[in-house]
């Protein structure tokens, strides 16, 4: 049973099955029922009929159904954590420790921030009516999301969504959909009412497009691609529906003349390999100071060398798989493709011996780049790090630049006017400094340019998820406004 609407488990109604791989070992964990149209109709009806009563919630009763559900969670962390940590390939150590606490704590969060939902100040500000500012719910939300984080981008989708009393109708990705479901549970289990929280498990050709397309569906946020991310928001338009999109990316990592080498070196190899390099903000591209280049490549590749890949379930496992023979294929082709024109430092083949079941490959790092290739250019979405050297500040930023994508980048330096200038002209929503990769619950998650708009997390993702409406009050009970003079006059006016 692997739709869960209106409050309880169902199979799929097409007939139609998918088997869920480990991608550790390439075996079976489970095979899924697929929806089709008929149970997206089912679960949008659903959603529909919920948001009378849920959209009519105090703030407390809803942040009373997010803080009972973050518990609820937290008691089953563990069996979340393995779950996911053999449906998405991820290490348990990644799982147990990032994927499944950030949850809990996004939960949580929400469950507070259902409490507030700010506006403008009430106030004259035309002098003889007060003005205030409503946050309404929109209506049935429509997410779909991805395979690379599958819980958390659950997580994402619907907790700003119910918090601020919208009901929603998610799709997983079909090869990673099973965290999806028991998170789902975890909202009817703390009291929100059946429907407010559904769960589809289909095909993005099938269900995905049709639950893009319904017309009861008032907006849709998706995780995933550029290219499919512009293809949803097309279909969004038939409809006119809002459009929330977190897409690719191809993070720069800049490291200066002046920066810790050594925690450059470290958190470039962290935030390249994060989830196996499977993660849009992760560090694609290496942006470094020629008087520094040849050290910062050695240092990555002899970190690269100590880096542990092994079976997801040992806790001593540093490295998991990719998520699928066909991802694998895809980013050990770009390596094997940029040998030809670039040089693959270390990495990028698959292992051999007993990893060789699954779907796993060696970190790469890949120099001597033309700008124009596509291993600089295009999302790799694996363990793969590019590595280009800068001479003058301004090269650098341009090089950060030098990109369709927008979300993450990081700069590295001592000097806080360099840091100050990369984190005003660098065109990512997000800039760390001397770091990349920490993301936290208060703080938004979204970017610019061609990985899309809008944001997850934070107080800022309720501006996606809520109507903005204007209330203005008369405050004078005159008849005759002065105003009304523009349009017509009365007898004895001017």
């Amino acid at each position: 049973m692997h739709q869960y609407i209106g409050g309880e488990r169902r199979a799929g109604s097409t007939g139609e099955s998918f088997d869920v791989l480990d991608p550790s070992t390439d075996e079976v964990l489970e095979s899924v029922t697929l929806a089709g149209p008929d149970d997206v109709d089912t679960a949008v009806a659903s959603a529909k009929a919920a948001y009378a009563e849920w959209s009519r919630a105090t703030p407390v009763e809803r942040a009373a159904v997010l803080t009972r559900a973050a518990a609820l969670l937290d008691e089953r962390a563990e069996e979340l954590a393995q779950l996911e940590s053999r449906q998405a390939g991820k290490p348990i150590r990644l799982a147990r420790e990032f994927d499944v606490p950030g949850t809990v704590d996004n939960t949580a969060f929400f469950g507070a921030a259902a409490r507030r939902l700010d506006g403008m100040a009430s106030g004259e500000y035309s002098g003889d009516h007060t003005s205030s500012i409503r946050r309404e719910p929109i209506g049935v939300v429509g997410s779909i999301a991805p395979w690379n984080y599958p819980l958390q981008m659950a997580a994402w989708k619907v907790l700003p969504a119910i918090a601020a009393g919208n009901t929603i109708v998610l799709k997983p990705a079909e090869i990673t959909p099973l965290t999806a479901l028991p998170f789902a549970e975890a909202f009817t289990e703390a009291g929100a009412p059946p429907g407010v929280v559904n769960v589809v498990t289909g095909t993005g050709p099938v269900a995905g497009e049709h639950l893009v397309a319904h017309r009861d569906v008032a907006m849709t946020s998706f995780t995933g691609s550029t290219a499919v991310g512009r293809r949803v928001m097309a279909t969004a338009a038939a409809t006119g529906k809002r459009v929330h999109l977190e897409l690719g990316g191809k993070a720069p990592l800049v490291v200066f003349d002046d920066a810790d080498l050594e925690a450059a070196v470290h958190g470039a190899v962290a935030a390249n390999l994060i989830n196996a390099g499977q993660d849009c903000t992760a560090a694609a591209r290496a942006i470094v100071h020629r008087s520094v280049y040849d050290e910062f490549v050695r240092g990555v590749a002899d970190l690269y060398a100590e880096v542990r890949m092994g079976p997801t379930a040992d806790p001593a496992t540093d490295l998991g798989p990719l998520s699928s023979r066909a991802h694998l294929a895809k980013v050990a082709g770009m390596v094997d493709r940029a040998r030809a024109y670039a040089k693959v430092v270390c990495g990028g083949a698959p292992p051999t011996g007993e990893l060789a079941r699954g779907c796993y490959l060696e970190p790469a790092v890949v120099t001597d780049v033309p700008l124009d290739s596509e291993i600089w250019r295009d999302e790799v979405f694996g363990p793969v790090l590019v590595v280009v050297p800068f001479d003058d500040d301004d090269k650098a930023i341009r090089l950060a630049n030098d990109t369709e994508f927008g979300l993450a980048a990081s700069a590295w330096t001592r000097d806080t006017y360099r840091a100050g200038r990369a984190s005003r002209e660098i065109e990512a929503g997000c800039v760390w400094v001397n770091d990349h990769i920490p993301i936290i619950s208060e703080m938004p998650h979204g970017g610019y340019k061609s990985s899309g708009f809008g944001k997850d997390m934070s107080a800022y993702s309720f501006d996606e998820y809520t109507n903005v409406k204007h209330v203005m009050h008369d405050i004078t009970g005159v008849a005759h406004k002065p105003w009304h003079r523009t349009i017509f006059t009365l007898p004895g006016q001017g």
